[in-house]
């Protein structure tokens, strides 16, 4: 059996699922398009091919392979994109919740029923059908879970709107031990330089006690302090719109020392390293395309 255990986004990890490229679906039609980036690269004609992102996979999993890390793969669903693994479950603590996400979505929970059916029935948590959350905007960190949302206007005006309210007032009930702290964030269904699709997109906690931000991704100034104050401003390595784009923020962490991170993020690469981080870089560039990057493909289960 597996018996969860994930506390913050830092804690060595010893078990996950990391997503998979094959038959991943091509590229779709812009009325299937469920994300701007995506959409920009297929109308300018730069939308990934299966044979760049799978050398990228691979290289990824080569670093989890590196570390001693268990790593599960979900089953092959033809035509399907499974490469982010992050939202369509997550952990906290001892439990796994299974995400409300959008429609498009809900198929990809299937390919991972081995691997679910290994951990004890009462530590699964399937949610009202009025929450919705997906796991990119979730983030376990020691008292606190932070959570990105959005509002209801916000929510229903959006499709890249995927974590609601009710999705909030479920974390806080459902983990009563801890602190949920939600953060409201900007969107856009049209530019993806203006929209953080997830929390993970706009904010990270790294290390001990450091963290990387794009403040502008964040709706309300309020929260932006809030997190300068519990950080310290010294320990947060604020990137540009442009490094946001590029998903600077979307790394992954080993160990409280140890980063993944892609190797054309020179300048966040150098400060983690300047700041005591082993930076395992790995080529990632391709998937970016789809507005997701490494945290967006792992599913952490074990960590500590």
């Amino acid at each position: 059996m597996i018996h969860l255990k994930i506390n913050n986004e830092t804690a060595f990890l010893s078990m996950v699922i990391v997503g998979i490229v094959k038959d991943f679906g091509g590229v779709p039609t812009l009325s299937k398009c469920i994300d701007p980036k995506s959409r920009a690269h297929i109308l300018t004609g730069t939308y990934p091919i299966e044979e760049d992102i799978r050398r990228e996979m691979d290289a990824f999993i080569a670093v989890f392979e590196k570390y001693g890390i268990k790593v599960y793969r979900p089953k092959n669903i033809k035509g399907l994109n499974q490469i982010f693994m992050r939202d369509i479950t997550f952990v906290v603590d001892d439990k796994l919740v299974i995400s409300n996400t959008i429609e498009e979505r809900k198929k990809e929970i299937n390919a991972v029923a081995d691997v679910l059916c290994q951990i004890p029935e009462k530590d699964i948590i399937k949610m009202p059908l009025i929450a919705r959350v997906e796991g990119g905007d979730v983030m376990p960190w020691n008292d606190y879970v932070f959570v990105g949302y959005s509002e209801k206007k916000d929510f229903e005006k959006y499709t890249v709107a995927r974590t609601n309210k009710a999705g909030v007032e479920f974390l806080t009930e459902t983990f009563p031990t801890k602190k949920v702290k939600g953060f409201e964030l900007n969107k856009s269904d049209d530019d993806p330089r203006e929209n953080a699709l997830h929390l993970d997109c706009c904010f990270q906690p790294i290390g001990k006690n450091m963290a990387i931000m794009y403040k502008d991704g964040f709706k309300h100034s309020a929260d932006v302090e809030f997190l300068v104050n519990y950080f310290g401003n010294e320990n947060i390595i604020k990137v540009s719109k442009e490094e946001m784009y590029n998903m600077n923020c979307n790394v992954f962490s080993i160990s409280e020392s140890v980063i993944i991170s892609e190797k054309g993020f020179t300048r966040l690469n150098t400060e983690l390293r300047k700041r005591g981080f082993t930076v395992e870089e790995v080529p990632y560039a391709e998937i970016a395309k789809m507005e997701g990057l490494l945290r967006c493909s792992t599913m952490p289960l074990i960590r500590g």
